[in-house]
């Protein structure tokens, strides 16, 4: 696995706080593969440098997680003029690696003063808040990180990613706020995600039916299931590019397109 080492030692930097940080973006989709309701894929997985990881603002979090990242040479870099500021912690060492901290955006993005209200500051670090973030906190799935992986710990570590349905659902709600380079990309995580858990159909809907779906208000749900449907009913600039996406692989829209909409039906139709 790319990366892995870098990984690694961020990893091992968060590892007295895991119980309460889920690994989530594209590195929870790489790990996906760990699981054992996972097939045994075909191609790599689609590459990405940065690690999210997200956290409930209400989790507890003893301790500095930025003096953890600090010793391990994870360097902070601010952006932005919001208060406190978007940060990124870079890795020293292998320039282009880094990780963001994450949290649920609950109510506006502004205050009643009017300022953007869109970062929290948790055990130290700033997480950036964003809308139906909370989604990839439901019933997270734990994998084991460590000897028999590309991700060498020692001793091993059991890191908490989202379920696949979260994963998926949250791409879903999120995609018309998305810039428009990531949608396809998004989409590609969709397919590439049913594929991976094609065996697992049956699973992932009683993981909707019985976690998922009840722990979002009615509205948010059927937005995702009308979304689900609406994404992918006809083959699009978007999922022509997403099928564009992986140069090593014979991926066709139309494939892309059939195989959302057939997974997705299977997992949130009623």
């Amino acid at each position: 696995m790319e990366d892995a080492a870098s990984f690694a030692r961020l990893i091992e930097a968060l590892r007295p706080w895991l119980d309460h940080l889920v690994i989530v973006g594209g590195w929870a989709h790489r790990l996906h593969r760990l699981h054992p309701l996972a097939g045994v894929p075909s191609h790599p997985p689609v590459r990405t440098r940065d690690v999210d990881v997200a956290v409930s603002i209400h989790a507890p979090l003893p301790g500095d997680i930025s003096q953890a990242l600090a010793r391990a040479r994870f360097n902070p870099t601010f952006l932005g003029d919001d208060a406190p500021p978007v940060t990124h912690y870079h890795l020293e060492d292998d320039a282009g690696f880094y990780a963001e901290f994450l949290a649920p955006l609950q109510g506006g993005e502004f205050t009643r003063r009017g300022t953007r209200d869109v970062t929290v500051e948790r055990a130290g670090i700033t997480a950036q808040r964003l809308r139906y973030l909370e989604v990839l906190l439901v019933v997270p799935w734990g994998v084991r990180v460590g000897y028999g992986t590309d991700v060498a710990l020692e001793p091993s570590a059991d890191i908490l990613l989202p379920n696949p349905v979260s994963f998926m659902v949250q791409k879903l709600l999120i995609h018309e706020n998305r810039r428009p380079d990531k949608r396809p990309q998004d989409l590609l995580y969709i397919h590439d995600t049913l594929e991976l858990f094609g065996g697992a159909l049956e699973e992932l809907r009683a993981v909707w039916i019985d976690r998922v779906r009840p722990s979002m208000p009615n509205k948010t749900a059927r937005r995702a299931e009308t979304r689900a449907r609406a994404l992918f009913e006809h083959v699009t600039d978007d999922i022509r590019e997403a099928a564009r996406i992986p140069a090593t692989r014979r991926l066709s829209p139309e494939t892309v397109r059939a195989a959302c909409e057939y997974g997705l039906a299977q997992i949130l139709s009623d």
